[in-house]
């Protein structure tokens, strides 16, 4: 029977049912020209010095005293609690500060309630700079030894590193509030009040490095999940690789950090360039930066996607690896030592 013996509503329903077939046809082969795309240009080879097993400077017991300092001791961090809040600011002063670095707070009240960036300076005053950030706050009144404390403890561990060899251009480590709901996404989270008064003021900026979960590794086959189904063709099943997640607009800077991170240990570095609308790509403090104009990549575990105690009782410092955590550390220092020369 063809489409004239139809009533009128039967044809436009057939009509919006063939449409939505194109669509979803469309936005398959689109995802598919995604993956393809983006596995064949970011993941390319990688030339450089051979890397080495273990991390030559970082030290794999500072992070975990870190880590367990800020997800047993100074909990919970969440917006509710900014009494402890003020310690954890107070601690990752004191550290950034035995480090040698010029250490400064940005203050901002929300809710009628006062809290507190911490920003720690290395290398010259002048020039444009690099930033380097993690959040400290937790989800809920849970430990969040991986979300974020891991992401801190990597940063403090760099002020220590950067303080005993000073950068040769500005190098701006930060400690962020607010990354978690209810304020995630919005213009109130600790790193969106930091890109913005970078930018009020004028500064130029390199790049942007956060750091986001860092610590949960797992050499179990199908312990890692992908955002897009499509993806697990192209990427590790395994959840023993590090990540570098940008924009559609970041891959120059995605290639150099990959780069960077590649040559610094064994540890293997996947990367990835997608639309923000794929869930999980904006999803830390990075993306003020890019709001801000600003180049920015995320360094992550890949969160949710991989540690299925993400946002739970089970976040504990004993399900971390200290050891590659360390060299995620390690390829980071690297990726801002390359930064520098640039």
């Amino acid at each position: 029977m063809n489409d004239s013996a139809y009533p009128e509503l039967v044809l436009n329903q057939l009509e919006e049912k063939r449409r939505r077939r194109r669509v979803a046809v469309g936005v398959a082969l689109s995802w598919i020209w995604l993956v393809c795309t983006g596995c064949c240009v970011i993941s390319q080879p990688v030339l450089g010095p051979k890397a080495t097993g273990s991390p030559q400077g970082v030290d794999p017991v500072r992070l975990e005293a870190h880590v367990r300092k800020l997800s047993q001791e100074l909990g919970p961090r969440d917006w509710t609690h900014p009494e402890n809040l003020d310690r954890v600011a107070a601690y990752i002063k004191e550290q950034m500060g035995a480090a040698g670095a010029r250490v400064s707070e940005q203050t901002f009240t929300i809710r009628g309630k006062e809290y507190r960036n911490i920003t720690g300076r290395f290398g010259p005053e002048a020039g444009a700079r690099v930033v380097l950030g993690a959040h400290y706050d937790a989800f809920d009144e849970l430990p969040g030894a991986d979300d974020n404390a891991s992401g801190v403890a990597g940063v403090l561990e760099l002020a220590r590193l950067l303080g005993k060899q000073p950068p040769s251009c500005p190098v701006e480590l930060v400690a962020y509030t607010l990354e978690e709901p209810p304020f995630f996404g919005s213009r109130q989270m600790g790193s969106a009040h930091h890109a913005q008064d970078l930018r009020k003021q004028g500064v130029v900026v390199k790049a942007a490095l956060v750091l986001e979960m860092i610590g949960y590794f797992s050499d179990a086959r199908g312990s890692q999940d992908y955002p897009l189904s499509l993806m697990g063709f192209f990427y590790p099943s395994r959840g023993n690789f590090i990540s570098v997640v940008g924009h559609m607009g970041s891959i120059g800077l995605t290639r150099k950090v990959k780069k960077a991170m590649k040559t610094a240990t064994d540890l293997p570095v996947w990367s990835l360039n997608a639309p923000r609308f794929i869930p999980g790509v904006d999803f830390s403090d990075h993306h003020p930066y890019w709001d801000a104009g600003y180049p920015a990549v995320m360094i992550s575990d890949s969160a949710f996607n991989r540690n299925k105690a993400y946002h739970s009782s089970g976040d504990t410092p004993d399900r971390l690896d200290y050891l590659r955590m360390a060299k995620v550390v390690e390829g980071t220092l690297q990726a801002v030592r390359s930064l520098e020369r640039q």
